[in-house]
């Protein structure tokens, strides 16, 4: 990982020395401004004596360099807030190739005890799978990307689409990078706005739909322009004015309630569309090569307009919203109807785009949650993509590794399962590994199936759904023992097999909740009728009887193991897996070894 750490130290630096720069030109701005104001003040003071017209002709020339000062002081500021944002991010990213992944959302929401294999393989929580590689910044593209995981691919060319699309994205990856810093910008985590651009359809019909509303938005601003001029000239006394205040109150806030439930739905939205804009018009620039991010590319660009250009005037209808109870917001409004106008627009602007809004914060979100495949991608270029086969069964690989272990502590293992009905029986004595050979197994199968990379030198595999029963617990809310929710398990594995479904099936210590004899007759016995209804998979156990069923079905099962060792009175592990039935167990040895007395 030589080349990614140095690439993210390189952009750090770069980052540090345009910092320090914007910092500068910051100061040098804001002191301007002040010089600004002191040279207004201090030329009120200088031509104290002369005429009104000249001192404003000074206040407003002052203005004008004032707003421009502030104008470019806040593209300074931007910039600054930018490359933070890009700094942070990149040492974010060196943080987690030494495999500290605090800094990344842990899906905790998404844990799910029921669920086929999240539980068993880590995929969400603390310094899980779904945290090392969770990178989105909407809420959407965050559970797209739990989805993912959830619901892996089964067809090959799907997943071999999706695996194109994760290798352009991490030889994109400063792109990935922009769209991670742009999307953080406006706020920590941006919403999904989809509902209430859909409520916004509903709710502003009847503003747009009036035709009153369309006579007074006219009538009302010529008959201002009328009078004024007309009092102007000494056509008319200022009651006229006065009267037609009135008049323009009550219609102003003839529809208040109406607007102000319109404005609800989007209250204060203005810089997250705008936000969406900018996220939008970056991917529509790009010319994508791989056919799912061309499609994503391809939905931003609307036959009539571009999903960016409706977006951001979407945000500019909001802001005028938003700015209509300010002094200017509120004259406004008397002299032209400015809150029924910006409404009809806000309306409008629904009935046009709406339908499609749905489609393009969806393309956003996916492009989101493949941002954090291809960042994935990307930080282990040493993983392969696997190789995916269409018959049913096929598992094999050489030098398997867990991907959230060390590199330096990870020792890897084969995986081979060729064809079906096929198991493989791992036995072994305690903390040999077996555990962590079965998650080894399943996060990589896992992987495969999404379209990523996977820790390992080679690797075959064939889309099938993944099962596991690794760690099931009992539910006292539920009132369900341990034992039962096992047997619920194993059971869903049955019918699924019976249905017809393909499956790869991943067991730890089968029938953990009962005693010896009956957990030895009943895993046999499972073993049997999985091999039956043509499953596939890896059961582990302590129990070595189970090993006898490579004697009975030779083509159906394969025996492998992982033994310990006792050297001069220390236990040590291989973590290698050998073949055959595990002859070494070290339980009395650490029971002896921590002081329980053995008999």
């Amino acid at each position: 990982m030589d080349k990614e750490e140095a690439f993210y130290k390189e952009i750090i630096r770069d980052s540090a020395i345009k910092l320090e720069a914007l910092k500068r030109r910051i100061h040098l701005i804001g002191s301007f401004r002040l010089l600004v104001v002191l040279m207004a003040a201090f030329s009120l003071w200088l031509f104290r004596d002369e005429s009104w017209s000249l001192r404003l002709l000074v206040l407003l020339a002052c203005a004008v360099v004032f707003i421009l000062l502030m104008i470019y002081h806040n593209r300074l500021f931007a910039r600054k807030e930018y490359h933070d944002k890009l700094q942070k991010c990149c040492m974010d990213e060196l943080s987690a190739l030494n495999y500290d992944f605090s800094s990344f959302a842990d899906g905790s929401e998404f844990i799910d005890r029921d669920h086929a294999f999240s539980l068993d393989l880590d995929l969400f929580g603390p310094r899980s799978l779904f945290q090392s590689l969770n990178r989105t910044v909407t809420a959407r593209g965050r559970q797209i990307l739990a989805s993912w995981l959830r619901n892996p691919m089964l067809e090959k060319r799907l997943i071999e689409n999706r695996q194109k699309a994760v290798l352009e994205l991490s030889h994109k990856i400063r792109l990935c990078l922009h769209f991670r810093v742009k999307g953080t910008i406006a706020a920590s985590e941006m919403s999904d706005c989809s509902a209430g651009l859909g409520l916004l359809a509903k709710k502003s019909r009847p503003i747009r739909s009036s035709l009153v509303q369309k006579i007074l938005m006219t009538t009302v601003p010529v008959v201002w322009a009328l009078l004024i001029f007309a009092t102007a000239m000494n056509w008319i006394g200022a009651t006229w004015l006065t009267i037609w205040f009135v008049v323009s109150l009550f219609l102003a806030n003839m529809k208040a309630k109406e607007i102000a439930r319109l404005c609800n739905l989007v209250n204060h939205a203005e810089q997250l569309f705008q936000s969406y804009a900018g996220l939008m018009q970056l991917l529509e620039k790009q010319d994508f090569e791989t056919e799912e991010l061309k499609a994503i590319s391809t939905t931003l660009k609307d036959d009539h307009e571009y999903a960016s250009v409706a977006i951001g005037r979407l945000s500019k209808i909001i802001n005028a919203l938003d700015q209509r109870f300010s002094l200017a917001g509120l004259i406004l409004n008397l002299l032209y109807l400015r809150d029924v106008r910006h409404a009809v627009k806000l309306g409008q602007w629904a009935e046009d785009h709406v339908a499609a809004a749905d489609r393009w914060m969806e393309a956003l979100s996916q492009f989101d949650a493949l941002v954090s495949l291809g960042g994935f991608a990307f930080n282990h270029p040493d993983y392969i993509y696997p190789t995916i086969t269409e018959h049913y069964f096929c598992l094999q690989g050489e030098e398997l590794g867990h991907p959230l272990m060390k590199r330096e502590n990870c020792v890897t293992n084969p995986v081979d399962i060729p064809c079906s009905p096929r198991f493989i029986i791992i036995t072994g004595a305690n903390m040999a590994g077996k555990s962590t050979y079965l998650r080894t197994v399943g996060v990589n199968y896992l992987l495969a199936l999404c379209g990523l990379p996977v820790f390992a030198k080679q690797l075959a595999v064939s889309p099938a759904s993944l099962v596991t029963s690794l760690r099931t617990t009992d539910s006292l809310v539920g009132n369900e023992s341990y034992f039962f929710a096992e047997l619920k398990r194993l059971k869903m594995i049955i019918d699924h097999l019976k249905s017809g479904e393909k499956l790869f099936i991943i067991l730890d210590e089968i029938l953990k909740g009962t005693n010896s004899v009956d957990r030895q007759k009943g895993s046999i016995a499972l073993i049997r009728q999985l091999i039956a209804l043509g499953g596939c998979g890896i059961v582990a156990t302590h129990d070595l009887s189970i090993g006898s069923l490579a004697d009975e079905n030779p083509e159906a099962v394969v025996n492998g193991c992982f033994e310990s060792e006792i050297k001069e009175g220390e236990l040590s592990f291989a973590y290698k897996l050998g073949d055959g039935i595990a002859r070494n167990m070290n339980a009395c040895f650490l029971m002896k070894k921590m002081g329980i007395v053995m008999e």
